[in-house]
């Protein structure tokens, strides 16, 4: 038996491992929603995922015939992808990276002490820019949240919010000075979120930044960090560095988050007119029935 009874989130994909750090045919273990998984890329680049046990662990080589039952699987935006229970629908899209000139690549893969919802709702927040991210992505005294518009999709079942401008003093490795940068957000699956902010490089266009939370148990995670950025310049142990600066700025934080799980009862934390989205995603949440790393609403 499965020890996460949470049907709908049992039945999503989650990102586990990002490609580029696997050697094919090669076995990786991990933990998914506290079950004990092994994976790897066989011979065509293909992922193969299955629930651990035997000898085919960590370090070994691929034998497909070991393995009882495999997962579902797939590879998308660079990662392996894999489902405990009955995939609901695909992997969301994410067009942008399929434009020939953007560079992705996994900036991280990060385990963090609280949460998924937490983490996800901490990154859609922009009113800790100026406390967190000091001299990066805020600065006192431009801590002011300009309103903005926030939708709950139905028919794209998702979460998008937009009209987000927020003064940054450096937003990325090709900022040259400080400038008002316009964000919009996406939270298109309940442990992961898009972010589209505006490129350096050619403003007509947006860099997208994406986090994809895989949940160990419901108060740990691993959290994988997708660029795909407009940049030529930058090396990328540069951006990596950037983007792991911010997150570790984040990383205490998200850690002393009391409780750790996302409370999903609108009367459980004060909200502001900044926490527009948090609220959304919280609504969203409920609506979807969500139980696995939140604390649901009484009754």
């Amino acid at each position: 038996m499965p020890v996460c009874t949470d049907e709908t989130v049992l039945n999503l994909w989650f990102a586990i491992c990002a490609t580029q750090e696997m050697q094919p045919g090669i076995v990786q273990d991990t933990v998914l929603l506290e079950e004990d998984l092994s994976f790897a890329l066989d011979a065509d680049g293909s992922p193969r995922v299955w629930r651990r046990k035997g000898e085919l662990r960590a370090g070994a080589e691929l034998d497909i015939a070991k393995v009882d039952e495999l997962l579902p699987a797939q590879c998308a935006y660079g990662y392996v992808w894999t489902c405990l229970g009955t995939p609901s629908a695909d992997i969301f899209p994410i067009e942008e990276y399929d434009e020939p000139d953007r560079r992705n690549l996994n900036a991280a893969s990060i385990g963090v002490n609280v949460s998924g919802p937490r983490a996800i709702e901490n990154f859609l927040d922009m009113g800790h820019f100026p406390y967190v991210h000091t001299d990066i992505l805020g600065q006192e005294p431009h801590t002011e949240v300009k309103e903005y518009e926030v939708e709950i999709s139905e028919e794209r079942d998702e979460i998008l919010a937009t009209e987000c401008r927020f003064f940054q003093p450096m937003a990325s490795t090709a900022s040259s000075g400080g400038a008002d940068v316009e964000y919009v957000y996406r939270v298109p699956h309940p442990y992961c979120s898009v972010l589209y902010k505006s490129s350096g490089q050619d403003p007509s266009r947006m860099d997208v930044i994406a986090l994809f939370i895989q949940p160990i148990n419901e108060e740990r995670i691993r959290a994988h960090m997708l660029l795909s950025i407009i940049d030529d310049d930058s090396e990328e142990r540069v951006m990596r560095r950037f983007q792991q600066t911010i997150f570790g700025q984040d990383k205490p934080i998200l850690e002393n988050q009391y409780p750790k799980k996302l409370p999903l009862d609108p009367r459980a934390e004060t909200p502001i007119r900044a926490d527009k989205s948090a609220i959304a995603y919280r609504r969203w949440l409920r609506a979807k029935g969500v139980t696995y790393g939140v604390i649901p609403s009484a009754g």
